[in-house]
């Protein structure tokens, strides 16, 4: 008997949920040694598969380079371990003494983590290392076009994660991926926190769960060349940045931004490294391959090199080229160059003034990076913090790969696949998401100042037979003013009689 494969995919995924669960009530016992062991094994396991899972990587999605897919688990596995190796996440993490205030890290539970095509084993190891780390359960729904490398990678984990100890069942996943699966893993009860990598709209998804989630938006990213810049290195890391695993990485430059009086020389270093200039009737059919339907990336050119985009465009370039490259002013979605492409090709846009490249640059910006990141190549400290200050993103690399400079990889950047926003790009943080972000935290705080509180009014021991005195003296007064002597008189009389009282006793 079969079955449809979305109840297939939806059942797997339900004892997948089941069994992390359990499995993390366990884990939620385990001291920070225990974790820490569990941690590094995982790590020095996935380190050893780099290659062999980048090759699957590329062999199944058909996108980007092996040598640099296995750049990126290495980075995923050693240098995220190395960043968080030390990080208290476990029971008590830190001591106030002066404030006597004791802080508590304690988990979310299970962690859903959703796993992009353009990064998928990298992204799945990075994303397990963090989990267990801050003592969560994780359970990966990997990109359809991605599930057996995903799924391997995951598995490597697993296994040496239970080697050094850790419950069965606490690294799961969903082997036959659908669309309704991930949309029920994010909500489902037992899902605590939601790890979301891949496009707007799943992100979207994430986030109106009603489940606490950390989700990334586009990155558009301008990468600016300053008229101080040393414009041969400047060109050099952006080339080397753009063809870094065909440009997969949400961080890698999407535009070039350039002051003119270094025009001339930035596109003789450009053509120097290897890039193809488009331009007429070029530059038309590089357009329609980017974007067929307006604003709309075409998948098709996801990760794949300058050479197979230009013959998907029927363009004949050198068999080396490694970038493609037009020159824009437009700044509007209807400019195909102009948009996010997750591939080879850049745009050119020169800048008269300095006022001009940040409106290039912040227009780059508002066509879908808003939040992300911005590279700059300066030798003015001054003119970095400025763009620092002005420019709506949450990471700005300067004289570097912005690939993996925003990763991690060059600069003091915590090691992350997955870079938050911030409230520039709807999210909730703009750091590069790390275990910290998947702890909670609870706070043992003991008194340090007496407060004395205002109390109501007591009123003196004696004031009870002084009222009745002062009452004596005003009922004698309106009985004098009455001309009423002591002697007995009608209940009408006695009603007005204590009407008159109540009115002096209240002026």
């Amino acid at each position: 008997m079969s079955f449809d494969q979305d109840l297939q995919s939806i059942q797997e995924m339900r004892n997948a949920l089941t069994k992390a669960h359990e499995a993390q009530k366990v884990f939620a016992t385990f001291t920070q040694q225990d974790v820490d062991r569990i941690v590094k094994q995982v790590a020095d396991a996935a380190f050893r598969e780099s290659k062999r899972l980048a090759d699957m990587a590329v062999e199944e999605t058909g996108m980007g380079i092996a040598v640099h897919k296995k750049i990126k688990n290495e980075v995923s596995s050693r240098d995220v371990y190395e960043s968080i190796k030390n990080e208290k996440t476990i029971g008590i993490i830190h001591c106030d003494h002066a404030l006597k205030v004791t802080e508590i890290a304690y988990p979310f539970g299970v962690v859903a983590a959703i796993i992009p095509t353009t990064n998928p084993t990298s992204t799945a190891i990075y994303k397990t290392l963090i989990s267990l780390k801050s003592g969560n359960g994780i359970v990966a729904s990997p990109h359809p076009r991605a599930t057996n490398c995903t799924i391997e990678a995951l598995k490597i984990c697993n296994e040496a994660a239970i080697e050094a100890g850790a419950p069965q069942g606490l690294i799961g996943w969903i082997s036959k991926p659908t669309i309704e699966a991930t949309q029920l893993l994010m909500n489902h009860k037992l899902t605590n926190v939601i790890l979301a990598t891949g496009g707007v709209g799943l992100v979207r998804a994430a986030y109106s769960s009603g489940k606490p989630a950390y989700g990334v938006g586009p990155g558009n990213v301008p990468a600016y060349i300053e008229k101080t810049a040393n414009v041969a290195n400047a060109v050099k890391n952006i080339v080397d940045s753009k063809t870094f695993d065909n440009g997969t990485i949400c961080a890698s430059e999407q535009a070039i931004v350039v002051d003119q009086n270094v025009k001339e020389m930035t596109i003789r270093e450009f053509k120097k490294n290897k890039a193809y200039f488009v331009e007429g009737e070029e530059k038309v059919r590089m357009e329609k391959i980017i974007s067929p339907v307006i604003g709309q990336l075409n998948p098709n050119i996801v990760g794949h090199s300058a050479v197979e985009i230009a013959k998907m465009a029927g363009i004949n370039v050198p068999a080396d080229t490694r970038v493609i490259i037009a020159e824009e002013d437009r700044l509007e979605k209807s400019a195909p160059f102009s948009i996010e492409k997750l591939s080879p090709i850049l745009a050119l846009y020169t800048a008269p003034t300095q006022n001009r490249a940040k409106e290039i640059c912040l227009g780059l910006l508002n066509l879908g990076g808003r939040g992300h990141s911005l590279s700059i190549h300066t030798n003015d400290e001054q003119i970095a913090e400025e763009y620092a200050q002005i420019m709506p993103v949450s990471r700005i690399m300067v004289n570097t790969l912005s690939s993996i400079g925003a990763v991690g990889a060059t600069t003091g950047l915590k090691p992350s696949f997955t870079l938050g926003c911030g409230s520039y790009g709807g999210n909730i943080t703009g750091d590069n998401i790390s275990a910290r972000h998947l702890i909670n935290i609870k706070r043992l705080a003991y008194v340090t100042k007496e407060v004395l509180l205002p109390q109501e009014s007591e009123r003196p021991k004696d004031s009870l037979s002084n009222e009745g005195d002062h009452v004596e003296n005003v009922v004698s007064k309106v009985l004098e003013s009455m001309k009423i002597e002591r002697e007995p008189i009608d209940v009408k009389e006695i009603k007005f009689l204590v009407q008159k009282v109540v009115s002096e006793l209240q002026r």
